[in-house]
């Protein structure tokens, strides 16, 4: 046997007793016998590096130092998922869904672990990279950490996809994380808080050996590629399985509802036996197919929801209501408590949302309440103890001036929130404005961060976001806790930033309503930043999902004198004020106008591509056929009652190819 088989057989014999220890939970190997097996390999990899791999089972111990996490993009968006909280949500959900698709529809049951989110791409059977959610659309690489997780197969083995991605989640068992803090408490240092942020965390540190001591674990649960040789959500974890990741077998299929209920009730009991957190179920359409045909929103899959376990509850008294002023000056109620333990965390505040719930609650300092976690993220005060109430307490008086510019608040009709109209005066306001500004979905520059922000408008130094593009390093120095390398980094992440693409930097200005997805549609439809601008009231309306209140709002900002005087600013300092000559290339107006329906399999493209190809030639693609479809693409495997909709509306089927001349 020549060096490199025998390393290579080593390599495959470690990985082996790995995959039967970490996702099968059976030992066939001592530890010591394992660590003498590791050191030989590490020994002969060390004499010889011309046989050397980056998926060794060596690389599991960590070592490698990473100062920058690379932004990377996703091949596919990690969507987030819709949730409900009660049985009738879940009915409402699929009431929907079967008017999407013909035919049965089964479910498969998952738990939903709470933990990091990752995503790993593989490429030829050997992992590629481990990219974090991040905004969904790009995340940040991570895969010299992630490489540590022993569960986490570094080469597959069976019949994988020559490339994918599957998402999972990180997570840190409680055994291992009372391990841990019970080590800490010993060395004298500050217990973590839950396992969750435990996990997130790890996956940032610099020191890839300080992930490996860490007793993470990889849960997954979704393949994403092109082709893929699956027809269920069930079938692809059971492939996964093959593959050799980790995948818990609790999932299930249900054939209905009741099905899902019954899973739903057995875990909302015996969840607490598990070694992980978990806060709910997740319910997915199980065939690949009808999951295509119904497709997504804005922000979520169609085909899946999360139903949540009821929220946990603790009971405290509420000190203090205090008021925060947003970016567009909207004002939020905060109820300030006695602190208190809820779902792991120490809980201090709740929002009380606007004027409407303090009067609809009763709600007055003082009071003994009911609060829990609104989706297991932000704290909410569901209710108060009456018969624990001070006999002598005064309901509560809404604030009417800015606690920040001491403004008069003003409340137009229709709208919950009260606002502080200073926009120009009002520091909260200001330094919000250019928090969003330089936010990672938006312009997402390197250097700065909220404190920097509210140190430069404190000492003159900006006033808005385009007063960035004018720092020197010079002017920085001088601040508090500036040094050198900090100043020098700022200005050059504010200049790399001049190459953010139109549809971030629309978002990063901060219209008010407009988001990342409306952001996106405007800039796609208008091209650049005067095409937006000089749009009037019924033009923005007929672009797809912009309805009367983003179009007043988009009509406000710019016949603002000063946003117009940022913007010229803006475009002067080089920022992408219009779609990028590439995109242009790569779109027509053919199909402007026309509304397209994609049904069934395709064989010279995929689905995802062809609705892309619909977009970039000016079309639109709707889930379902109206007397306003101007097409449907029809593909092997079309629903009978899709089509007979489509004929009794007398709309055009054509096929693939049909298709494929139209846009030629």
């Amino acid at each position: 046997m020549n060096m490199e088989e025998q390393i290579n057989q080593l390599r495959e014999a470690l990985r082996k007793h790995n995959y039967n220890y970490y996702v099968l939970d059976n030992e066939t190997i001592s530890d010591y016998d394992f660590d003498i097996k590791l050191k030989e390999l590490q020994k002969l990899e060390e004499a010889h590096p011309e046989f050397y791999d980056a998926n060794s089972p060596t690389l599991r111990v960590g070592g490698e130092i990473t100062k920058n996490f690379n932004t990377v993009k996703h091949d596919f968006r990690m969507y987030s998922l819709a949730n409900s909280y009660s049985k009738e949500d879940l009915e409402d959900w699929e009431t929907r869904i079967k008017k999407l698709v013909d035919g049965a529809v089964e479910y498969t049951c998952e738990l939903k672990y709470d933990g990091a989110s990752i995503s790993l791409t593989y490429e030829n059977g050997a992992l590629l990279r481990a990219v974090t959610r991040g905004d969904g659309y790009q995340g940040d690489e991570v895969t010299a950490n992630i490489k540590t997780i022993n569960s986490i197969p570094l080469k597959l083995k069976s019949d994988f996809p020559k490339r994918f991605d599957i998402r999972g989640e990180i997570v840190l068992p409680f055994e291992g994380f009372n391990k841990m803090n019970e080590e800490r408490i010993e060395a004298g240092e500050e217990p973590y808080r839950n396992p969750r942020n435990t996990a997130s965390g790890s996956l940032k540190l610099q020191d890839s050996s300080e992930v490996a001591r860490r007793p993470l674990d990889c849960l997954l649960y979704h393949i994403v590629g092109e082709r893929l040789p699956i027809n269920t959500q069930f079938e692809s974890l059971e492939k996964a399985r093959d593959w050799g990741f980790k995948v818990p077998a609790i999932a299930k299929v249900a054939k209905s509802l009741k099905e899902v209920f019954e899973f739903v009730d057995y875990w909302d009991v015996h969840r607490h036996d598990l070694p992980y957190e978990t806060d709910g179920v997740v319910v997915k359409v199980n065939s690949l197919f009808q999951q295509e045909e119904m497709g997504y929103t804005a922000k979520s899959p169609r085909w899946a929801i999360a139903y949540k376990f009821k929220a946990e509850q603790a009971v405290t008294v509420l000190n203090e209501i205090t008021y925060q002023v947003g970016r567009t000056g909207a004002i939020t109620p905060v109820a300030n408590l006695e602190p208190v333990e809820l779902a792991g965390t120490i809980v201090k505040r709740a929002s009380l949302h606007n004027a409407d719930q303090i009067e609809k609650l009763d709600i007055r300092v003082g009071d003994t309440v009911f609060v829990e976690k609104g989706g297991e993220i932000i704290p909410k005060i569901v209710k108060i103890d009456l018969e624990l109430r001070n006999p002598n307490s005064q309901p509560t008086q809404y604030s009417t001036h800015c606690p920040e510019c001491n403004t008069e608040l003003v409340r137009q009709e229709g709208d919950a929130k009260h606002f502080c109209p200073n926009v120009d005066g009002c520091p909260p306001q200001i330094m919000g404005r250019i928090q969003h500004f330089i936010s990672r979905k938006a312009m997402d520059i390197d250097g700065l961060g909220s404190e920097t922000v509210a140190l430069l408008v404190e000492n003159g130094l900006i006033k808005n976001y385009a007063d960035l593009y004018e720092l020197t390093v010079e002017q920085i120095l001088p601040l508090e806790r500036m040094a050198e390398k900090s100043a020098e980094n700022l200005v050059a992440g504010v200049e790399i930033s001049k190459q953010i693409p139109f549809e971030r930097v629309l978002f990063a200005l901060g219209i008010r309503y407009v988001g990342e997805t409306v952001a996106k549609k405007l800039a796609k439809h208008y091209k650049n930043i005067e095409g937006l601008a000089n749009a009037t009231e019924e033009e923005l309306i007929n672009v797809d999902e912009i309805g009367d209140v983003i179009a007043k709002s988009v009509i406000g900002f710019f016949t603002s004198e000063e946003n117009i005087e940022t913007i010229e600013r803006l475009k002067s300092y080089g920022v992408q004020l219009e779609i990028s000559q590439e995109e242009l290339a790569n779109q027509t107006n053919k199909l402007e106008g026309k509304i397209f329906v994609v049904s069934g399999v395709f064989t010279k493209v995929s689905r995802n591509e062809l609705k892309k190809l619909i977009e970039q030639n000016g079309g639109k693609v709707s889930s379902s056929i109206s007397k306003k479809t101007s097409y449907v693409v029809a593909g092997e495997n079309m629903g009978p009652s899709k089509k007979a909709k489509a004929e009794s509306l007398e709309v055009s089927i054509i096929t693939e190819d049909d298709f494929l001349i139209l846009i030629s």
